[in-house]
């Protein structure tokens, strides 16, 4: 091993800049990761025996509600490249370390498209699987072909497909069974040549008309995704200015027979009909009835534009983001009848 592959570890390190939402909490130990084989010799030195380990890519997907009495392990693993092609599709690697939006940007520089709708999700690749992040009409699932990850326990670097990956609604293999098992340290994604874009959200249709696209004519992969990063940057805000770590509740889905009650209740509800006969209900549109949107405990408020959204206005902790979080899942059952869920992890 060369001197470079060796863990460093560093004490008592501050985690304020490794998080999105800004928590000013410390780590026991941490190791920055830039080397597959520094991961392995991090996690079998002697000195972090016992403890437990947590990964930080960006950090936005996560909720820090105190110091972590652990080793957290920065991964910043860098790298893209396209692999090879068949006849249908070229085949993309990206290192987890890889910022998700620069990566997505970079794939349209190259000529490949299918990507273009997931633009200005923060965070990073390696993070991207775990959650099977998506966004207006596209799941990361849909183009992913395989990933790379070291088992903690072993040492052992393992591939992984879609099967074994199996990715949900904002869900996976990684934040289930395998949480705290393993470290992906790199993913492969499918591009389809015979692209077609996919830029029916009324959000976009309208930002695209904005910006001259003619009507009925297919936009280019680079169209959508301006138009998607102008429709977020309108709707979301900037964690470097305002602590957040984008939506923050699932869209719940719910049985047919349980829309159709709430709908006689409810007849404005925003909806989505799934494949499988359920239906997804929009959860900003849920809190935004209960009275959430704007309003604030203490330094924890959710989002004048979109009520998905909890920020920390300045010197808010992970516990008041949790209580804030609680109050809004206490009045949308009670008003509802549905439960929402929390896509960042808590810990």
């Amino acid at each position: 091993m060369s001197q470079s592959d060796q863990a460093a570890f560093l004490a008592d390190y501050p985690l304020k800049a490794h998080n999105t939402f800004g928590f000013d909490v410390r780590a026991k130990l941490a190791c920055v990761i830039e080397h597959e084989a520094q991961l392995l010799a991090a996690v079998r030195d002697p000195r972090v025996a016992g403890l437990p380990l947590l990964v930080l890519g960006g950090g936005s997907n996560v909720v820090l509600t105190r110091d972590f009495a652990g080793l957290v392990l920065l991964v910043t693993l860098r790298g893209r490249r396209v692999v090879r092609e068949d006849e249908s599709a070229w085949y993309v690697e990206a290192a987890a370390g890889e910022p998700w939006h620069d990566f997505v940007a970079w794939t349209l520089t190259q000529g490949l498209a299918g990507l273009e709708n997931l633009a200005l999700i923060p965070g990073t690749v390696g993070a991207a699987p775990i959650q099977n992040i998506g966004a207006y009409g596209l799941e990361m699932g849909e183009r992913f072909a395989s990933l790379r990850a070291v088992e903690l326990a072993t040492g052992a670097v393992v591939e992984f497909d879609a099967d074994a990956c199996r990715f949900g609604y904002r869900d996976s293999f990684f934040k289930r069974e395998g949480r705290d098992r393993f470290v992906i340290t790199s993913v492969t994604f499918r591009l389809p040549k015979h692209w077609q874009p996919r830029a029916g959200y009324a959000d976009l249709a309208r930002e695209l008309a904005a910006s001259g696209h003619e009507e009925g004519s297919p936009p280019a992969a680079q169209a959508i995704f301006d138009a998607v990063v102008a429709v977020r940057r309108a709707k979301l805000p900037d964690p470097l200015q305002l602590g957040n770590a984008g939506s923050f509740f699932k869209n719940p889905v719910v049985e047919a027979a349980q829309f159709e009650a709430l709908k006689l209740k409810e007849p404005e509800v925003v909806s989505y009909a799934q494949p499988d006969g359920r239906v997804k209900l929009a959860a900003g549109w849920l809190i935004d009835r209960c009275g959430w949107k704007g309003r604030a405990i203490g330094a924890a408020a959710v989002h004048e534009r979109q009520a998905l959204v909890l920020v920390n206005r300045g010197g808010a902790s992970g516990a008041d983001v949790l209580a804030l979080a609680q109050a809004i899942q206490r009045d949308v059952l009670a008003r509802f009848g549905v439960e929402l869920e929390a896509e960042p992890v808590c810990l």
